[in-house]
């Protein structure tokens, strides 16, 4: 049996790394692509839409071992047959990592929307990676405000995850990369901006 971790320890993850943002409606989705959870993603980004959390989205990822399409293409094919309109959805087919989804994708809203258009965005990520998506953000892209909606696809409430071997496992691998990566600068520190508007998406 898998050893308890220290509540401290949960606390400062939970703090940390599986933040939570305010969510308000935004300009733009971006969609960090994956092969794990597309349905609960997908079921997650559809829920979005209806309730008119954003414009635009960018769903951005490459080709995956074992996968003919891409991440990005798997994944808006399924907004698409969820009902989001396929002319509001931008796609990037070459990241292979968090960092390359932001670096490709930054020209391609320039092209399509104009990055200066772009005020406020909602990043759709796993639930295990949660802050480093905002901090890969806060490097590449500092001018934009950045939300965070995260999928948890274990089949288990997300606050649960220390409680669950494989989610534990991923949470763990997670926290141990953000260290490392700062002091890299692959990502920045990242901290929440208040805002006047207030959450109208219900």
């Amino acid at each position: 049996m898998t050893e308890p971790l220290p509540q401290a320890l949960i606390d400062t993850i939970e703090r940390e790394l599986l933040v939570r943002t305010r969510l308000a409606p935004a300009d733009l989705l971006f969609v960090f692509g994956t092969r794990h959870g597309v349905a609960e993603f997908i079921e997650a980004i559809a829920d979005l839409w209806r309730r008119g959390y954003f414009k635009a989205a960018i769903v951005t990822g490459g080709p995956t071992l074992g996968e003919a399409r891409t991440e990005a293409e798997v994944i808006s094919a399924g907004m698409a047959a969820a009902g989001v309109p396929a002319e509001v959805i931008l796609t990037e087919h070459r990241a292979t990592n968090t960092g390359e989804n932001v670096i490709f994708s930054l020209p391609i809203i320039d092209a399509e929307l104009g990055l200066r258009n772009v005020r406020s965005l909602i990043a759709v990520g796993k639930h295990c990676t949660s802050v480093r998506y905002l901090m890969t953000l806060e490097r590449h892209w500092p001018e934009v405000d950045k939300m965070l909606a995260p999928v948890s696809h274990y089949g288990h409430a997300a606050e649960e995850w220390h409680l669950h071997p494989a989610s534990r496992d991923r949470v763990l691998l997670e926290w141990r990369k953000l260290g490392p990566y700062r002091d890299a600068g692959f990502i920045a520190d990242w901290r929440e901006t208040p805002e006047s508007h207030e959450d109208r998406g219900g």
